[in-house]
């Protein structure tokens, strides 16, 4: 505790006000004399960091201050005479810190640079997305001319798979003198990332700060009320004098979890055991639920038993939570308890949108008379220049009753500038609840008093996972206003199976390790190659994050090895036959099993495609029979589908029913056995023609039952069908495996099945051991190798050429250089082929929708059928180019080019030939925030290739004559925004 001034000594009071005189001359004094609060100490020894000359790593919990180390190197820069960078992972980031510092050192002063907007780019302090730096360096542009400081905001997006190697790019290639401020989430391996830090960019100071300036309380929401998560002794004791047993779940619960964090708001102890007794009566009645005999009365009269029990208990509120609580009485409860406003996370678009029509239509009104109309306002202006025939499609009118109400949803299917308007009322305080997806946590600055999650897990895209202590950290971070709250509370909604355990543990852990997702793509590569040459690059390449981690691991690999080789050695043992070589045995059990699964999917496969083009010959009036399933019976063919992937023919039924047939409704292909004339002016809407129809249909059935089927269309058989090539080899293959299973020596031991339980379980850890050896045989020199292997591709297609013992660039590697993104070479590829030379604007900005476009799930199949022959022929040259491409990474090892995507061709072309967003977005699953997203990655992409060396003045116009015609309407009027 500081000694009052008055109890000084006269020397230290001299002492105390020469430092302080001393200090105010400095660049940090004179910064911080202009600030509103006083520097926090983490804060203070990052900045003298930089005064110093030296670079900064800071880790900081979410809404701890990180953000004023970052604008100290602003003053910095702007004191010297320098430029400085700021750069965001993400467009609307950077458009709010756009505003804040054009706000404290002028318009004139400060620039934004995103992709699709440029504002005073040379201006000595420029905002940027971290890509747009990127490019910068690689294209040597003279904007870089005179920096001096590069804040790096959000670093620890290095980690994201998909984005992650930007921030490495921009790392390694800044020139040195540059210093970087690097500012991160709190993550538990800072000082590693530091060090690598300090070895690529010189002296870094490492400065973690793991207090949170305003103090986090948890608590679970059971029914509609707040419970404690982690509770004081005295909590014990109280509820011990009710339930005589809670001591000993109230021992289970301090054991499981162990002392709190000192960080933690108050002096806790363990979980409260409230939490636990009330999990435990959850389960001790599922357990009696599901053992009862007395059937759903009896069941139904436990939880009413259960209900009066534990309304009779008052304000212990130890009973079961009973039915959760819905979302408008959620944020009541939380509006009494003085907790708005609030982040309510939902790992759903729909589910965001859901709560919000939820909140309306349950009359749920958080804002003032006054407040409506402030809203009011700011949404006629926001929505002015929007095309009123739009409005219907992008929701707005409930949209902006949700806003008049105080509630709002924020996803990334939400127009740009939607979001906007969201992200301003909240920060004011005329929407209280904002019901959202994860990425608002990894995103722009959106405090709140308290967060409320409403489930522990979610949809990765592949799977339903529980979120780790590092996301929950995130999410929670987001609680406490700086400077406004007190204290800020994180809600966790009860739901069934909830583990107070558990969550206690999430709550508590501090986990977020950095680890790197680099790797070494053909634009990256072939950058580097025309800056550096082969040989330095390389050496670059092995100074990444990526190389830095991977040489440190290989200690904990080679460990797992030993110990996997011991068990291995148990597992030989175990599975030794007396008859004969057991593991020879076991090679022929597992490729006789390989063998089958390979004939089983390709015969499926050619079923299936037999199907299909029995579907797809189908032709009006033909009658068929359906062997089984809701359509059995006859029916009659109405229309014909011959152009879909999936063929489904409009059919009537025997019984005068209009159906669609399709693949699944069908066993095996389907033929005619008549056929019938459909009247010319036959209306299916009509009972009369349906039923004349049926009767004709009838007619033509038993006519051909006593005459025998329709000779003039030939049957297919299983014959006229392709097999994939080998799929005989791989019969007579079975054949000969079970003939050598069977006169193998093990075959006949009696204790053969016990034997080869043991050679599954060696074979299975043999798999996962070499792949472990083989993982420390690659980790020497990996991004390295995986670069040579990158240079080997590109030569082969004639981007690189050796030259003088290196390699060189050539005129095609050049154009690649100018074309960023996942499917960089198969776009300079399709460029080379002429896939882009005989389409017009419309045609240019569909293809181009093939290479940016990526869907949520995997839709594997054949391309829909084209808008024009003119983009049918591009296409087809687009696919060609990629398979070849898919060819050469195999054979070079390297991961694969994902396939041009078609679901956004038909969007984008309606979009282009002027058709309005309802027509464009009509039978699609886009919202029109994705689209509008999406149409502006397709803008960034034609920007490219306009800009590409050597391109065609013809296809040079074509590329701005596409972007003019995409850009409008609701994706011009969300101009700055992502």
């Amino acid at each position: 505790m500081s000694t009052a001034p008055e109890n000084l000594t006269p020397a230290e009071r001299f002492a105390l006000d020469a430092e302080r005189r001393a200090f105010a001359k400095t660049e940090l004094g004179a910064f911080s004399a202009e600030l509103p609060f006083p520097l926090d100490p983490f804060q203070r020894e990052a900045c003298r960091a930089l005064e110093a000359g030296r670079g900064v790593l800071v880790a900081a919990p979410t809404g701890a201050g990180k953000t004023v180390v970052g604008e100290f190197a602003v003053h910095l820069a702007l004191r010297k005479g320098l430029k400085a960078f700021y750069t965001t992972p993400i467009k609307a980031l950077s458009n709010q810190k756009y505003t804040e510092l054009a706000e404290a050192y002028g318009q004139d002063r400060v620039g934004l640079l995103t992709g699709d907007v440029t504002v005073n780019g040379e201006a000595p302090v420029v905002v940027m997305t971290t890509e747009v730096l990127r490019n910068m360096l690689y294209a040597g542009s003279s904007t870089l001319d005179g920096l001096g400081y590069v804040v790096m905001d959000e670093v620890h997006y290095l980690a994201d798979r998909f984005r992650g190697a930007v921030w490495e790019e921009v790392i390694i290639h800044l020139p040195r003198d540059v210093r970087l401020v690097s500012l991160s989430a709190t993550v538990s391996n800072a000082e590693e990332f530091g060090a690598w830090l300090d070895t690529v960019r010189g002296e870094t100071d490492i400065v973690v700060s793991e207090h949170r300036p305003v103090p986090l309380w948890q608590h679970v929401m059971v029914g509609r009320r707040l419970v404690d998560l982690f509770a004081t002794r005295q909590s014990f004791e109280d509820l011990a004098d009710v339930h005589d047993h809670v001591g000993d779940a109230a021992e289970g619960a301090r054991a499981a979890v162990g002392p709190a964090s000192s960080d933690e708001p108050r002096d806790l102890t363990a979980v409260n055991p409230e939490l636990v007794e009330i999990a435990r009566r959850e389960v001790h009645a599922q357990h009696r639920s599901r053992f009862s005999h007395g059937g759903r009365a009896n069941r139904r009269d436990e939880r009413q038993r259960g209900i009066k029990a534990g309304a009779g208990r008052g304000e212990t509120g130890t009973q079961t939570a009973g039915t959760r609580a819905s979302r408008p009485q959620m944020i009541q409860s939380l509006e009494r308890q003085g907790l708005l406003p609030c982040i309510d996370f939902i790992f759903s678009r729909a589910g965001c949108d859901a709560a919000v029509q939820q909140c309306v239509d349950a009359g749920l009104d958080l804002t003032s008379p006054a407040e409506k109309a402030e809203v009011s306002a700011v949404i006629e202006e926001a929505a002015k220049d929007l095309p009123p025939a739009d409005l219907g499609v992008l929701n707005f009118w409930s949209w902006r009753e949700g806003l008049l109400r105080g509630v709002a949803a924020h996803h990334a299917g939400l127009l740009p500038a939607f979001k906007e308007v969201v992200e301003k009322l909240f920060a004011v305080g005329l929407v209280k609840a904002v019901f959202a997806t994860e990425t608002l946590a990894l995103g722009i600055n959106m405090p709140a008093r308290s967060v409320l999650i409403e489930k522990l897990e979610k949809f990765n895209g592949e799977a339903h996972v529980d979120i780790t202590a590092g996301e929950y950290t995130q999410l929670t971070g987001r609680a406490g206003r700086r400077g406004i709250d007190v204290e800020g509370h994180a809600v966790v909604q009860w739901r069934p199976g909830l583990d107070p355990a558990a969550l206690a543990g999430l709550a508590s852990r501090r986990t977020y390790p950095l680890n790197s997702s680099f790797r070494p793509t053909y634009n990256m590569s072939i950058n580097l190659v025309a800056q550096f040459g082969r040989r330095r690059t390389r050496e670059i390449l092995e100074s990444s994050f990526a190389q830095f981690q991977a040489d440190r691991s290989v200690v904990g690999l080679a460990r797992q090895v030993r110990e996997r080789e011991e068990s291995l050695a148990g597992y030989e043992r175990a599975m030794t036959c007396h008859l004969g070589d057991f593991r020879d045995y076991q090679r022929l059990r597992e490729e006789l099993t390989a063998a089958e699964k390979y004939a089983s999917r390709e015969a499926g496969r050619a079923r299936r495609n037999m199907v299909v083009d029995s579907l797809a010959r189908l032709q009006p009036g033909d009658v068929v029979e359906i062997a089984h399933g809701r359509l059995g019976g006859s029916a009659v063919v109405l229309s014909a589908d011959t152009n879909a992937r999936e063929p489904r023919p409009h059919v009537l039924t025997f019984d005068h029913n209009l159906r669609r047939i399709g693949f699944q409704d069908i066993e095996g292909p389907i033929e005619p056995i008549a056929r019938i004339r459909i009247p010319k002016h036959f209306d299916p809407k009509r009972p009369k023609d349906r039923r004349d129809l049926a009767a004709s249909m009838r007619h033509a059935v038993n006519r051909s039952r006593s005459e025998g089927p329709e000779t003039g269309r030939k049957r297919r058989s299983r014959r006229d069908f392709a097999f994939a090539e080998g799929y005989e080899d791989t019969e007579r293959r079975i054949v000969e495996l079970r003939r050598q299973l069977r006169a193998h020596p093990c075959h006949g031991c009696a204790e053969r099945e016990e034997h080869a339980r043991w050679a599954d379980r060696w074979t299975k850890l043999r798999k996962e051991t070499d792949r472990l050896a083989e993982q420390i045989r690659g980790r020497t020199n990996t991004i390295a190798k995986t670069f040579d292997r990158v240079c080997e591709v590109l030569e082969s297609y004639g981007c690189l050429e050796r030259a003088e013992g290196d390699v060189r660039v050539t005129d095609e590697g050049q154009k690649l250089r100018r074309i960023y993104g996942d499917k960089d070479l198969l776009t300079a590829l399709a460029l080379r082929a002429g896939a882009f030379d005989d389409v017009d604007e419309a045609e240019l900005a569909a293809l181009a929708s093939t290479l940016v476009y990526q869907a949520k799930r995997d839709e594997p199949g054949l391309p829909p059928k084209m808008p024009s022959i003119s983009l049918d022929v591009a296409v087809d040259v687009l696919v060609r180019e990629w398979s070849r491409l898919e060819d050469v990474e195999e054979q070079h090892r390297l991961p694969r080019t994902a396939e041009p995507d078609f679901g956004l061709v038909w969007p984008i072309y309606k979009w282009a030939r002027g058709r309005d967003l309802q027509n464009v977005l009509s039978g699609t699953e886009l919202a029109a925030g994705d689209f509008v997203r999406w149409v502006k990655q397709v803008v960034d992409l034609l920007d490219q290739l306009a800009d590409v060396p050597g391109i065609e003045p013809r296809l040079r116009r074509i590329c701005h004559a596409a972007i003019e015609s995409i850009k409008r309407g609701v994706v011009a009027y969300s101009g700055v925004s992502d």
